[in-house]
């Protein structure tokens, strides 16, 4: 009977080990999801972070997304959107997608300036972090509209030595030339920006990334659409310019009978120019 039982332990032993999940038995990371992370006490100050399988703090670099809504809408869902092209072109890279305070039009709270230190907190949270989620301090900063000027502000004017290059679709790059494109954008600029580029000239100036390029700033392509009526292509026409200006290594590609916003397929296409441009850290 003992060794019936000996031996009936040593098959069920056996059973378990190789049922094990295989990466935990090879010491490779398995992929992971982290989501709704708070970086700040404020209910829209949370991230989610999506780290790939096999990541090591030597070889996996980070992608950090900020999505669009006029500074007044939108969510950290957005990456949903193109989030299967991310995996495919940004193949090993992390993901996180942030959240940051929208503009309260009740209380006239949570203007860009408020959005543009909710970034600079998210980051220093991230970087804090990177040891414990297994990644390298290689990070690019991406973003969409809204979301691609306060990319760009950040790659611009508030930069930490971790990022090393810049995506940033349909972008506002330059406030005062925005809020002439037409009524409604002055009104919500008025707003934002707590009055016109005339009676608040050093908030445009300070909240515009076009302010803050010099020629030590981190690599930047740029993609828009040529019938964009929200965000005017001249916005990343003008940044194009002083990019080259200051000698920075750019990319700009205007995007042919599109607007404010790209087909799936374009997406797939350009994120992958996007991965060619940043090439190898």
């Amino acid at each position: 009977m003992k060794k019936y039982f000996d031996r009936y332990f040593l098959l069920l032993s056996a059973v378990v080990f190789f049922s094990c999940d295989e990466d935990q038995v090879s010491g490779v990371l398995p992929p992971a999801e982290l989501l709704d992370e708070a970086y700040g006490s404020h209910a829209q100050q949370k991230m989610d972070i999506f780290l790939p399988g096999g990541r090591s703090q030597s070889d996996t670099p980070l992608l950090v997304y900020i999505h669009g809504g006029a500074w007044i809408d939108g969510d950290k869902s957005e990456v949903l959107q193109v989030k299967p092209f991310l995996e495919s072109e940004f193949a090993g890279y992390a993901l996180i997608s942030l959240n940051y305070r929208l503009f309260d039009f009740t209380t006239g709270s949570n203007g860009i300036a408020t959005q543009e230190q909710d970034i600079i907190s998210a980051f220093d949270y991230i970087e804090a972090h990177l040891g414990e989620w297994n990644l390298s301090d290689d990070i690019v900063i991406a973003g969409a509209s809204a979301g691609g000027h306060l990319a760009l502000l950040h790659a611009y004017k508030n930069n930490s030595s971790d990022l090393k290059a810049a995506v940033a679709f349909f972008p506002p790059t330059d406030l005062t030339a925005l809020y002439g494109n037409n009524t409604l954008t002055a009104s919500t600029l008025s707003l934002l920006m707590g009055g016109s580029p005339e009676s608040a000239a050093s908030a445009y100036a300070a909240l515009s990334p076009i302010s803050h390029v010099d020629r030590l700033d981190v690599p930047t392509i740029l993609f828009h659409g040529d019938q964009d009526a929200v965000v005017p292509i001249s916005q990343s026409a003008l940044l194009e310019a002083k990019l080259q200006s200051e000698n920075v290594r750019h990319e700009f590609t205007t995007v042919p009978s599109q607007g404010h916003g790209f087909t799936a397929d374009t997406y797939a296409q350009l994120l992958r120019q996007a991965r060619v441009f940043i090439g190898e850290f």
